[in-house]
């Protein structure tokens, strides 16, 4: 084994009285892909940060190259060799501006560069980064313009541009196509074999297989076993949560048989999206949770929006408990009880830490506020009630219901998103890629949760990964073009036998 490239020394660092990190040891070598596991809140994102130079340790040491490692800032990481792609696209990108000047971002704000040049030539020297990615986009356009996917590959672009001796992935292929997944492990191998060190944060393990030569795992701020090639993931994942997975999942799943035997709850018919797309049918019962599979910007989340009222479809119809359902307005929806957690949290349901109310109560209560508070003033004894039965519910790490949301870890922030829409009693619920950013013991904890309170209403969940619908799902529809038809496998319609 090659000398280390970074190496972690009794690496120790407190929140208040929370102990993030407790004396941690990690090394990676040059051209080593090491995958960092760990349970939501385990300590993965404080070590992610004091690498990439947000947050400083209270002890220990660190060392790139051999040399002592104390960055400033994460501009002073990467200048000084660590690179960091974040889970949170919006936080690295500025959508406003082109794709080319996103490209070159670092070097447009770094104050003591001298470098300055007209849109055509930024353009020239944006192109050899998207190429790198395999980015094809007209990059004078705005960023705006382009997919979520595509903006993650210009986030990658902009940390490759340094050439970096470490890469840190934080959820990488969470908003890819598996094209676009494919097109970024075979990126990552040629990195590996150039000699980059690569440490990938992934709750998908499918991913940790692909590449993954060696696994760290973090548990309560501790680093509790380090596993080489050949790897166990199962083990992994049970060293991981400090318990064993349950074998039997299905134990409360209703028969489809008799969920059919109803009147359907939703139905659409003949439903065209976009003009000119293929049009499809789907009916879902009280009581039942129907996943929709199918890849990244493929179009689920044009449909959950169009459910939810944000966009309009095409032609079709849609009924919810038999009658018309054409919502002008997410706000319609809500007041109808049809809810929506949306594909991207900090976009579509998380305030940023400047709003007085961006905490875990606040959050919680925004969609219902003038139902809750119908004299317009907030009972906060309410609120905090709702906010303490949510965080029992749903096994969410914090202090309290005034935790501010950017204190949590990903996997946090979305049980809190997820138990936003438990708030209230829901007849639709849409779940758009429900357990991105989370872990296997917190997945299952989800899971559970959504089924104890399926009874009473419809869900929907949109997904990206099979093996998260059958998870999930009493049925599962493959969601192609705009057309939906059976997924593979799911002649074995029921849950019970995914």
């Amino acid at each position: 084994m090659a000398a280390p490239i970074l190496t972690v020394a009794a690496v120790s660092k407190r929140f208040g009285p929370t102990l993030a990190l407790d004396s941690v040891d990690f090394s990676i070598s040059a051209g080593e892909v090491v995958a960092l596991m760990g349970a939501n809140g385990a300590g993965k994102s404080t070590l992610v940060k004091i690498l990439s130079g947000v947050y400083r340790p209270d002890g220990g040491n660190l060392s790139l190259r051999g040399e002592p490692f104390q960055p400033a800032s994460p501009h002073h990481a990467k200048q000084l060799g660590i690179a960091t792609v974040h889970q949170s696209i919006a936080e690295a990108v500025v959508p406003a501006l082109s794709i080319a000047d996103n490209l070159l971002l670092d070097r447009l704000c770094d104050p003591a560069s001298p470098w300055r040049a007209p849109p055509a030539a930024r353009i020239r020297d944006a192109a050899p980064l998207a190429a790198r990615v395999g980015l094809d986009a007209d990059l004078a356009a705005p960023l705006a313009s382009l997919s979520l996917a595509a903006q993650q590959l210009v986030t990658l672009a902009r940390a490759l541009a340094t050439r970096p001796a470490l890469l840190i992935l934080d959820e990488p292929t969470a908003s890819l196509s598996e094209p676009e997944a494919e097109r970024l492990f075979a990126l990552l191998e040629r990195l590996r074999d150039e000699g980059v060190a690569i440490l990938l944060v992934s709750h998908r393990l499918g991913d940790l297989r692909r590449i993954a030569q060696r696994v760290t795992i973090v548990r309560d701020g501790r680093i509790v076993s380090d596993l080489r090639a050949p790897i166990d993931f199962n083990a992994a994942v049970e060293t991981m949560i400090g318990r064993k997975l349950r074998s039997d999942r299905n134990a409360a799943v209703s028969t489809h048989a008799a969920l059919s035997a109803q009147k359907p709850c939703f139905s659409v018919r003949d439903l065209q999206l976009t003009p000119g797309s293929v049009s499809f049918d789907l009916d879902v019962q009280q009581g039942e949770i129907v996943a929709i599979a199918g890849p990244v910007g493929g179009g689920k989340s044009r449909f959950a929006r169009a459910i939810f009222g944000a966009i309009r479809t095409a032609s079709g119809t849609m009924t919810l408990d038999g009658k018309p359902w054409r919502p002008r307005s997410p706000a319609d929806a809500i007041r109808a009880g049809v809810f929506l957690a949306g594909e991207d949290r900090w976009r579509t349901s998380l305030f940023p830490d400047s709003v007085p109310f961006a905490s875990i109560a606040g959050t919680l209560s925004f969609p219902f506020l003038t139902r809750w508070f119908r004299r317009g003033v907030v009972n906060r004894g309410r609120e905090q009630r709702a906010a303490a039965d949510a965080i029992d519910n749903f096994g969410i790490r914090c202090t309290g219901p005034d935790d501010r949301l950017t204190r949590l870890s990903g996997g946090n922030q979305q049980k809190v998103v997820l138990a936003r829409w438990h708030a209230q009693p829901a007849r639709l619920l849409l779940l758009d890629e429900p357990f991105q950013g989370v872990d296997a013991g917190a997945r299952a904890d989800i899971v559970d949760t959504l089924r104890r309170h399926a009874g009473q209403r419809a869900t929907l969940v949109f997904v990206s990964d099979l093996e998260e619908a059958l998870e999930i799902a009493d049925r599962v529809v493959r969601f192609d073009r705009a057309t939906l038809e059976p997924a593979a496998h799911s002649d074995l319609n029921l849950h019970a036998h995914s």
